[in-house]
C-alpha cells in the first residue's frame, strides 16, 4: 500500500505547475528605509527594539532580556574592532611615512654623493651675480 502512494505523490509533485522557491524573499520597504537613513527592516535597530517592553508598576526599569544583552555584547565587540582596526591602520599610516620619509633621504644622500661641477663648468650653470 505504501509503494502505490509514494509513486503517487512523486507524480503529482512532478507534474505540478507550481515550482518551489530557494531564493531569498526581498523585505518589503526595505529600499524606501535605506534612501530615509533607517534600517534594512524594522528590527534591527530602534526604540522598538532597543527598549525594554514593559516596566514594573512602580518605575523600576525591567531587567534586560536576552536580547537586548545579545545586541548589546554585538556592539561592544564591533566597537572593539573598529578601534582595533583604526590604530592599525594608524601604525600602518606612521610607518608608511616613516619608509617614505626615509627613501626620501636615501635619495637626497646619494645625490650628495655624485661628482660636482668644477671650474668653467660650474661658472656656466651658476652665473655669478
Amino acid at each position: 500500500m505504501a509503494a502505490p502512494v509514494r509513486i503517487l505523490c512523486c507524480s503529482v509533485f512532478k507534474h505540478s505547475s507550481r515550482r518551489f522557491s530557494t531564493t531569498c524573499g526581498l523585505q518589503g520597504g526595505e529600499q524606501w528605509r535605506k534612501q530615509h537613513g533607517l534600517a534594512r527592516s524594522g528590527t534591527e535597530y530602534g526604540p522598538l527594539t532597543d527598549l525594554p517592553d514593559w516596566s514594573f508598576a512602580d518605575g523600576r526599569p525591567a531587567p534586560p532580556m536576552k536580547g537586548m544583552l545579545r545586541r548589546r555584547q554585538e556592539r561592544e565587540e564591533l566597537a572593539r574592532r573598529i578601534v582595533m582596526l583604526n590604530s592599525e591602520m594608524d601604525r600602518g599610516m606612521e610607518s608608511w611615512r616613516e619608509k617614505k620619509d626615509e627613501a626620501q633621504r636615501m635619495e637626497e644622500h646619494k645625490k650628495s654623493l655624485l661628482l660636482k661641477a668644477k671650474g668653467k663648468l660650474l661658472k656656466k650653470k651658476h652665473p655669478p651675480s
